[in-house]
């Protein structure tokens, strides 16, 4: 049976949601903005943000792979799927689990600035800022982390663990 040390429990997430909703919600206020939902993990992200925000903003996403069913970074990025929405002169919002390297968001901004949107900003749920190996603009974060691997709320390892309410340290990987 798995171990975990919970690092955010499920009220801790919603309440820090709450406050990111309402930052976006305030800066994005008529402006004509896109939710770029980054898969699989920034779902339950996603979806609980975009159901505390006022503002309306279509949703489209985009799947990208560095992990590989490993706990770190390959430091290669994948591009799995791409979005089906077109983004030219609006402003993207990628929404995203966790930066860890910064070598996906450094990939993903790179592939979005080339379809000329009206600007690219990202809010993130998590953020291990020790394990950065780029300089990345983060202009929304939930909570910044210690460099360890967690799972929960979206967040896997080896696509197990994705549906626990709350964020922790898997202690023994099963």
């Amino acid at each position: 049976m798995p171990e975990f040390d919970l690092r955010f429990s499920k009220e801790q997430i919603a309440s820090r949601i709450e406050v990111l909703a309402a930052q976006i919600d305030r800066d994005y206020a008529g402006k004509n903005l896109i939710l770029l939902v980054v898969l699989k993990g920034s779902l339950h992200f996603a979806s609980d943000l975009a159901r505390k925000m006022k503002l309306d903003p279509p949703i489209d996403f985009i799947q990208l792979a560095s992990y590989h069913d490993d706990t770190k970074s390959s430091g290669i990025v994948q591009l799995k799927k791409d979005h089906d929405m077109t983004i030219e002169d609006r402003d993207v919002l990628i929404v995203e689990d966790i930066v860890d390297t910064g070598l996906t968001l450094e990939y993903l901004r790179e592939l979005l600035e080339a379809r000329r949107p009206a600007s690219v900003s990202c809010v993130s749920l998590l953020a291990k800022p020790d394990a950065h190996q780029r300089e990345v603009a983060l202009e929304y974060v939930g909570f910044d982390i210690k460099n360890e691997f967690v799972v929960g709320y979206g967040l896997d390892h080896a696509e197990k663990y994705r549906s626990l309410p709350f964020i922790a340290v898997l202690r023994n990987p099963v």
